[in-house]
């Protein structure tokens, strides 16, 4: 069994690279920042905040085109303000997008 220091069921990884995203009802789609990701769970930064609950399709696109892109649906946990002028947007992945 791997030990890991979070209590956590999925470990959470810090990453860096560009995601799409868009409320489940829209087609307003637009790009942001993925700052972590793990087996349960997304944070994102975007332009603007969202409603707990609020269901939501992403796209992870890795900086390298050897991983292809993973579109997930996500209902959004919390929307944070940062000094930025940005949105910290933590989600609970509902489930993988087949290709």
């Amino acid at each position: 069994m791997l030990a890991h220091d979070e209590k956590r069921d999925y470990i959470r990884m810090e990453v860096d690279c560009d995601i799409t995203y868009k409320p489940a009802n829209s087609q307003d789609v637009k790009t942001g920042r993925c700052t972590t990701l793990s087996g349960a769970g997304v944070s994102f930064l975007a332009d603007q905040p969202f409603d707990a609950g609020l269901a939501m399709e992403v796209s992870i696109i890795p900086k390298t085109s050897i991983t292809p892109p993973m579109t997930a649906f996500i209902e959004v946990v919390r929307s944070v303000k940062r000094d930025d002028n940005q949105y910290e947007i933590a989600a609970s992945i509902k489930s993988i997008k087949g290709s």
